[in-house]
């Protein structure tokens, strides 16, 4: 069974088949590295966030992530968990992302198809990309660019949103 990519929307969506484990580990790698690269090259956090949510959404079958930040409005996070539930979307991981010193960093927000709990092999994954996204989000608050870099305050959730892959049975 083709397991279908995720790309940007606009973009046609090739089938990519099943990887083996040595291709896979390669592929994450291969992830990581590029996003890290993106981060100390001080890539706008957006552009980041995004990043690190494909990488994350290619790797869970059938799963879309969000990153959102404290600054994101709290109605328009709870208007996207609702319309998620309302087109038969189920959370499949919902946790805050935060720094060393417990400070709120952001949340990261994983809905799925089926109802379910993530895996051993997938939490290692979400706890990756948490990681990768305190990093990323961290520097950006450190380096007091945040509405300069990609972040737009005048954007709002639901407009990233929009770039959500969409789901083919």
């Amino acid at each position: 069974m083709a397991e279908y990519g995720f790309g940007s929307r606009g973009q046609s969506q090739e089938p990519k088949t099943h990887r083996n484990d040595g291709e896979r580990i390669q592929y994450l790698l291969s992830a990581e590295e590029h996003l890290l690269q993106s981060i100390s090259a001080r890539a706008p956090l957006q552009e980041i966030l995004n990043g690190i949510c494909n990488a994350l959404d290619c790797q869970i079958v059938n799963a879309v992530s969000l990153i959102s930040l404290p600054s994101d409005n709290a109605s328009e996070l709870a208007t996207i968990a609702g319309n998620a539930a309302l087109f038969g979307l189920h959370t499949l991981f919902s946790e805050c992302i935060v720094a060393e010193n417990d400070e709120l960093l952001g949340s990261l927000e994983m809905y799925c198809t089926d109802p379910r709990s993530p895996s051993a092999g997938e939490l290692q994954l979400i706890e990756r990309a948490k990681c990768l996204a305190a990093i990323a989000i961290k520097l950006d608050k450190e380096a007091g660019h945040q509405s300069n870099r990609g972040m737009r305050e005048d954007e709002p959730l639901q407009e990233r949103v929009l770039e959500w892959p969409h789901f083919s049975n």
